[in-house]
C-alpha cells in the first residue's frame, strides 16, 4: 500500500472519529459543516456572567466581556488563571456552571454559531505520520475549500515556513514548524473570527515578526482576533485591548497604553504585576 493511500485512510478515519466524538484538536473547526448566518450588529463575542468551578476552586467568577467586530483582544493571566477554560467554554468543550457565551449573536453551544471561527489550540498535535501537505489538503476539504498549492505556498512564505517542509511527515517537524502549520491552516480557511491560544508558542524572533505582519494584514481585512498569551509585549504590538484575568475575574479591560498609566508603570510587565497585586476592584469596561 502506498504512503499516500495510507495517509488518506488515516485521515479519513480521523475525520470520522472527530465527527462522532466532537473532541478533535480542532473541534471548533469541525463545526464548519453547519453554517449559521450572523446576527447583524451583534458583537462578535459576548461573555455574559460566565462562571466555572472545578471542585471547590473558582476558575471563572461571573465574567463579562464583549469583543466587537474588527477588534484584536488579548487575554492575559498567570498559569492557571482560567484562560484556557474560557476558550473551552467558548468552544463548548466544557460545561459552564452559569452564564452564556454568544458568537455573532448566536448561542455558542449551537454548532452553527462556531462555523465562523478558526481555532488554534495551545497544544497543536496533528497526526504525526501524515505529511504536512496531506494534512493541509484534509483541512481544506473539511471546510469545502479546494486545495490551492499557490495559496498554500504564499501563506507558508508569509509565516516564514519553508514550503518544501510540507512534503515531509509531521513527526519530523520542530515545535516552531508545527505551530506554523497550525497557523497556516487557520488563515487558509478565511474565517471572520480567529481564536488563537498562545499563537507565538515555539516561534523564534524572526517567525514572530512574520506572524505579526500576517496579523496586521488580517486587521486590514476586518477580521476579529481573540488570543490568549503570556507575552505582554505581543499584546502591546498586536491588540487594541487587553483583558487581565486573575483569580477568576477580569481585573482590567482596556487599551495597553491605559493599562500602564492606570497601574503606574512604564511597561506592561510591571503594570501586570501591579494589577494582580492590587486590591480587588471593579474591572474597566
Amino acid at each position: 500500500m502506498s504512503h499516500r493511500l495510507r495517509c488518506r485512510q488515516y485521515l479519513s478515519g480521523y475525520q470520522r472519529t472527530a465527527r462522532l466524538c466532537g473532541c478533535a484538536y480542532y473541534v471548533a473547526e469541525l463545526f464548519g459543516f453547519y453554517h449559521c448566518n450572523v446576527t447583524v450588529n451583534a458583537p462578535v463575542l459576548e461573555f455574559s456572567d460566565v462562571s466555572k468551578r472545578y471542585g471547590g476552586r473558582v476558575v471563572l467568577d461571573h465574567l463579562n466581556l464583549t469583543v466587537e467586530r474588527g477588534e484584536f483582544v488579548g487575554l492575559v493571566g498567570v498559569n492557571g488563571a482560567g484562560k484556557t477554560t474560557l476558550s473551552k467554554g467558548l468552544l463548548d468543550l466544557c460545561h459552564l456552571d452559569s452564564g452564556s457565551i454568544s458568537i455573532f449573536g448566536r448561542d455558542s453551544r449551537r454548532s452553527g454559531a462556531r462555523s465562523h471561527l478558526a481555532y488554534l489550540p495551545e497544544r497543536f498535535q496533528p497526526p504525526a505520520h501524515v505529511r504536512g501537505r496531506d494534512y493541509i489538503r484534509f483541512y481544506s476539504e473539511l471546510h469545502g475549500i479546494a486545495y490551492d498549492e499557490d495559496q498554500v505556498r504564499a501563506l507558508a512564505s508569509s509565516l516564514d515556513l519553508d514550503f518544501e517542509v510540507v512534503a515531509h511527515p509531521i513527526k519530523t517537524y520542530s515545535k516552531g514548524m508545527m505551530q506554523k502549520l497550525g497557523l497556516l491552516c487557520c488563515f487558509l480557511v478565511d474565517k471572520k473570527l480567529l481564536i488563537l491560544d498562545e499563537p507565538m508558542s515555539g516561534l523564534d524572533p524572526q517567525a514572530r515578526a512574520f506572524l505579526k505582519s500576517c496579523m496586521a494584514r488580517l486587521k486590514q481585512q476586518g477580521k476579529t482576533l481573540f488570543i490568549t498569551t503570556h507575552m505582554l509585549a505581543d499584546v502591546e504590538s498586536i491588540c487594541d485591548r487587553l483583558a487581565v484575568l486573575h483569580q477568576g475575574q477580569l481585573k482590567y479591560v482596556g487599551s495597553p497604553k491605559c493599562f500602564s498609566e492606570q497601574y503606574g508603570a512604564s511597561d506592561l510587565d510591571s503594570a501586570f504585576m501591579n494589577c494582580i497585586a492590587a486590591e480587588k476592584e471593579p474591572a474597566l469596561q
